[in-house]
């Protein structure tokens, strides 16, 4: 049986519940739409190649770029030491890293980072530079003398090197750390030590009086480049969005001088199985410096 006008009239509360939870729905509507949720907040750490200062420099307008065509709050997290970098990375504490590949071999092991992009344009090689005046011509002149490099855990500019200068050419010597590439190549332009290690892509990248003032004395054999790679922890579909945001990047004048700034000039997906577990194999663990971890 239908309600009448009378019937509705004694019950005088329910019009008035029934419109407000209209109301309350409209309102939750609206609130979605107006008020959005807050962007999650990922760090972006970036390994001590460089200064802090330049990598400041070089990184934030990237990862603003990379916020604005993701959707993603991306704050870079920048190193003074690798010690500083390797601890967050062992205990996971970014969710966004810019790595040399021996560090994914052990973020991976770590934590399991997942590599993203890596650079397509050119592979990483380590030097060996000395002074432009230098009489040393040979790398075996260098036994016994004093050599350079930017950390123990640096890859193709020191674990990689000191492995090949050690094993493969049979010399010993006497290292010393500088921190970054940078102070490497000005202590040796300066003469502190003999030689120092550096990479092709740091070595580049320097001022040309820098350039100038050196000489490549040796090179490691080409491996991949840096992978930027992302914590399991990061959604699927965000790490799709900077992949495929990345890829577009070169497509635009202002896109691509970004990313020649950071070295990712050509950016292709990366894939660990095929890019960076041979690098497992290579046998050169025990010139790794383990890292004083302090608890996470």
């Amino acid at each position: 049986m239908s309600r009448t006008r009378s019937d509705m009239a004694h019950k005088p509360g329910q019009g008035f519940f029934m419109q407000r939870a209209v109301l309350l729905v409209l309102g939750g509507l609206i609130s979605l739409v107006v008020f959005p949720a807050a962007a999650e907040e990922y760090n972006l750490a970036v390994v001590p190649q460089l200064t802090p200062a330049v990598t400041h420099k070089n990184w934030i307008p990237f990862a603003d770029k990379l916020g604005r065509d993701t959707g993603l709050k991306i704050r870079v997290q920048v190193y003074r030491t690798f010690d500083e970098f390797e601890t967050a990375l062992v205990n996971g504490r970014a969710e966004l890293a810019y790595m040399n590949p021996y560090h994914q071999i052990m973020a991976r092991k770590a934590q399991g980072y997942i590599p993203l992009v890596r650079d397509g344009a050119q592979r990483l090689t380590g030097v060996l530079v000395v002074p432009s005046t230098s009489p040393i011509r040979s790398v075996r002149e260098l036994h016994g003398k004093t050599i350079g490099f930017p950390d123990p855990n640096a890859f193709a500019a020191s674990i990689y090197l000191r492995a090949l200068l050690r094993e493969r050419e049979k010399i010993n010597f006497t290292e010393r750390y500088f921190t970054t590439h940078g102070n490497v190549y000005r202590h040796v332009i300066v003469g502190t030590v003999a030689a120092g290690g550096g990479a092709n892509r740091t070595l580049a990248s320097e001022r040309p009086e820098t350039r100038e003032a050196l000489r490549v004395l040796y090179e490691t054999p080409a491996t991949v480049s840096h992978p930027l790679s992302a914590h399991p922890r990061v959604p699927a579909a965000a790490r799709e969005a900077i992949i495929k945001a990345l890829l577009a990047m070169p497509a635009t004048e202002d896109g691509l001088k970004l990313l020649k700034t950071i070295q990712l000039e050509k950016p292709v997906r990366a894939d660990f199985a095929r890019d960076y577990q041979s690098l497992a194999q290579l046998n050169i663990d025990r010139y790794q410096v383990n890292t004083k971890l302090p608890a996470p």
